[in-house]
């Protein structure tokens, strides 16, 4: 069966898809990233190969994430393009029609606004932990409540309390405050789920034209708690599609496809799983911007460079294409 691989690696979670020549999703995969993403992909790629390596040939991989430019060299990819790309593409294909992206993942988020299938405006939050899954799994912890139980609580409250979500670290103190004053847990959960929706709208939505029909994706979309209180604020109703968890994946399947159409493949195979690889870096000193390279050594052999501005090293050979 022929078949096309996402993946998407970012600093939480590690996300492979593979998808059908029609579009349907034959396998996906989430991994937790734990700070190791070579380990990430090829635990990833050895379970794929496991499972259905013998049922599909991979006629195209395509990668995002923070981590893609070395998941390029690790699997061999056909496409790689930033995640604005990737969401925007998995969207438009699945939920036609989309007017808004609303995406929150465990370190960052991002809003997308399409018209007409095509990004006209986007905005991303990489420095406040406040407005992201990270954040709630830290005060699931706090709280010894199971993540997974967070929405219903939230759901459940009668009469949420405001918390100050415009920062992690005084929404946590406001929080413990709260708990003094001997306001119910319930109460206490919807409260910074409705912190963390007006630090995303007041941040990252800010000046962006919010119109349904919305998608609501990432990690934490799977909170009902913070689908509610989104819909509460925008008094907008939020899609959460199926694949809401790895929809950056989904978006790299289309772009290998795309990528395909004339040439052949450049995915290692599944025993790229078993590749042993070295990431090292160096500071060239070639003149004052002395730009950290990173190299890349596959089973040994130099595959592959970047980080350089001028392209003395990046162009030495030994590249991502």
């Amino acid at each position: 069966m022929k078949a096309y691989l996402g993946v998407d690696v970012g600093s939480v979670s590690t996300n492979l898809v593979v998808m059908g020549e029609n579009g349907g999703i034959i396998e996906s995969l989430y991994i937790r990233t734990m700070g190791q993403p070579v380990k990430a992909v090829q635990d990833g790629l050895r379970k794929l190969g496991e499972k259905i390596g013998h049922i599909v040939k991979i006629a195209g991989v395509g990668v995002t994430g923070s981590a893609r430019m070395l998941t390029a060299v690790l699997v061999g990819a056909d496409a790689v393009k930033n995640e604005i790309t990737a969401h925007a593409v998995a969207v438009s294909k699945t939920v036609p029609g989309t007017q808004t992206i609303i995406e929150i993942g465990g370190q960052d988020s991002k809003i997308i606004i399409l018209r007409d299938g095509v990004v006209t405006d986007f905005a991303m939050n990489t420095v406040c932990a406040a407005g992201t899954g990270s954040f709630l799994d830290q005060q699931a912890v706090r709280l010894n409540v199971p993540i997974e139980r967070f929405g219903e609580l939230a759901l459940a409250a009668t009469a949420p309390v405001r918390i100050a979500g415009r920062c992690a670290v005084f929404a946590e103190s406001d929080m413990i405050h709260k708990q003094q004053l001997g306001h119910s847990l319930e109460d206490i959960i919807a409260g910074l789920c409705e912190a963390l929706v007006r630090n995303y709208l007041n941040n990252v939505g800010k000046g962006k034209e919010i119109l349904s029909p919305i998608v609501f994706q990432g990690g934490v979309a799977a909170n009902i708690g913070i689908k509610a209180a989104f819909e509460k604020a925008l008094k907008k109703e939020l899609v959460v599609p199926e694949h809401f968890d790895v929809m950056g994946s989904v978006g790299c399947c289309f772009l290998a496809k795309d990528a395909t159409r004339t040439t052949a493949t450049r995915f290692k195979g599944w025993e790229a799983a078993d590749f042993t690889f070295k990431p090292t870096s160096f500071e060239c000193k070639g003149c004052p911007n002395l730009c950290e390279i990173i190299q890349i050594f596959e089973n040994d052999d130099l595959v592959a460079r970047w980080g350089d501005r001028c392209g003395k090293w990046s162009s030495a050979g030994v590249k991502v294409s």
